[in-house]
């Protein structure tokens, strides 16, 4: 199996550069700064075992690599790029005939649960991952992940019935990431999983917008923002993960400083330090307001966050140049 990573960024580089370390046949796929470190001196991987530094193949995008039928897309793009990812790679040609979206396994390695119905529009064959991996990218040619004693937990499953060789194409995945020396477990309810992950990632806002959750008022707003969320699934009759089996799932993982990197904060606290002028708020708080209008559930704080998350990251702020005492009482006055 070849890991053809569309989008190696901080989750996807981690994951990349780490199969890459143990002899996986991957392909990184990057453009701008990103795509030129990489060619110019690979990939350093930094975890609490180490650092590596891989050079596996690179390519700007599909046009550079020849698809094979034992390849596997694995979709590490922002919620955002989903779109313009699926359109890129889907009428692709694999080796033997046939396209990319008919013969190869697509693996959602995203936040929100919005990736793979977008997914399954145009590939037949779509694996969802929940993705418990704190992973940074700051720099063009260096990721990390401060995971121990693991690097992350990356729970697998499909996204929607297979087809008739879906169940090997998936253990043969789940296989490569144990490797390459993830905590990969295979579940048959991964989007309950994925929706347990989105419930958490509804602060991914909060952090970008106001800094770490350190002081009251922006662990308030979180927790109001995760209200929301629980009851608007409840209103959608969305089934979420047990919080027994989310926890044991992931007992014994922590986080931890790693010498010479720096971790300011999650994925949505990135894109605004990298002046990337997105972000995913839109599919992540976005997603409650879009079950929340469609329940008649109010979400006022995650509305909040989602429009200014998203006006933060076009105007080019630096994370934490809001208070959460601000969109409190912004929140205060809808």
């Amino acid at each position: 199996m070849r890991h053809i990573i569309v989008g190696t960024g901080a989750v996807g580089g981690v994951i990349g550069g780490l199969l890459s370390s143990v002899g996986t046949d991957v392909v990184l796929v990057a453009r701008g700064p990103q795509l030129v470190a990489l060619r110019a001196t690979g990939l350093e991987v930094t975890t609490a075992a180490g650092t590596v530094r891989v050079r596996p193949a690179v390519a700007a995008g599909p046009d550079e690599v020849d698809l094979r039928p034992d390849d596997v897309l694995v979709l590490a793009v922002k919620s955002q790029d989903t779109a313009d990812a699926l359109d890129a790679w889907a009428d692709r040609p694999v080796a033997g005939g046939g396209t990319a979206a008919e013969r190869l396994a697509v693996v959602c390695a995203q936040n929100g649960v919005d990736n793979e119905r977008a997914a399954l529009r145009r590939f037949a064959h779509v694996i969802a991952m929940c993705v418990w991996l704190p992973a940074t990218y700051l720099e063009p040619g260096r990721v990390s992940a401060g995971g121990t004693p693991v690097p992350g937990v990356l729970t697998v499953g499909h996204a929607a019935p297979p087809p008739a060789d879906g169940a090997v194409a998936l253990t043969a995945y789940a296989r490569d990431l144990v490797d390459a020396g993830f905590r990969a477990p295979v579940a048959t309810d991964v989007m309950a999983w994925k929706y347990t992950k989105l419930l958490t990632n509804l602060a991914n806002a909060v952090e970008a917008l106001c800094g770490p959750l350190r002081d009251d008022d922006a662990r308030e707003l979180a927790a109001r923002a995760d209200a929301e969320g629980r009851a608007v699934l409840r209103s959608a009759g969305v089934v979420a993960l047990d919080d027994a089996v989310h926890d044991a799932a992931r007992a014994g993982f922590r986080v931890e400083a790693l010498a010479g990197q720096e971790r300011g904060g999650g994925s949505s606290w990135q894109s605004l330090a990298r002046g990337t002028g997105s972000i995913e708020s839109d599919y992540l708080n976005g997603e409650i307001v879009l079950l929340g209008r469609l329940h008649g559930v109010p979400t006022p704080v995650n509305s909040i966050l989602q429009r200014r998350a998203r006006q933060a990251a076009a105007a080019g702020a630096r994370p934490g140049a809001t208070t959460a005492a601000e969109l409190l009482a912004e929140a205060a006055r809808t």
